[in-house]
């Protein structure tokens, strides 16, 4: 079997959200986005923000295995955009440079997903 660019793709994003989420708990970032989404009218905060980074890490980790790729890159695509929605749409576009925390790490994210999930047989 050869080794496709698709799975490159896959395997390089799913890293993406593993490292979003480790970091998120070595960090002690878990409670403080859990108050972030109590915030912004999220019922359960706190058991949204663990449940999205557990989703990180346990998705990410079957991601670049290959397990649940459609339903995981799926996930990611709508919890990406719902990101952007969230935090990144009002900086604008950049992450750097000509802004800050903007939406186009966001939006390559999801291109390569939606690659991920019309790669899918």
């Amino acid at each position: 079997m050869r080794f496709s660019s698709i799975a490159l793709i896959r395997i390089a994003v799913a890293a993406m959200f593993i490292i979003h989420g480790v970091a998120r708990v070595v960090a002690d970032g878990v409670t403080p986005f859990g108050t972030f989404l109590t915030a912004r009218g999220f019922p359960a905060g706190l058991a949204w923000a663990w449940a999205v980074t557990i989703i990180e890490i346990v998705g990410g980790i079957l991601l670049i295995i290959g397990r649940y790729s459609a339903a995981l890159a799926a996930y990611f695509i709508a919890q990406t955009a719902l990101g952007i929605w969230l935090v990144h749409w009002s900086a604008g576009w950049f992450v750097v440079g000509m802004g800050r925390n903007g939406m186009e790490y966001s939006v390559l994210l999801i291109v390569c997903l939606t690659a991920v999930l019309l790669g899918k047989r």
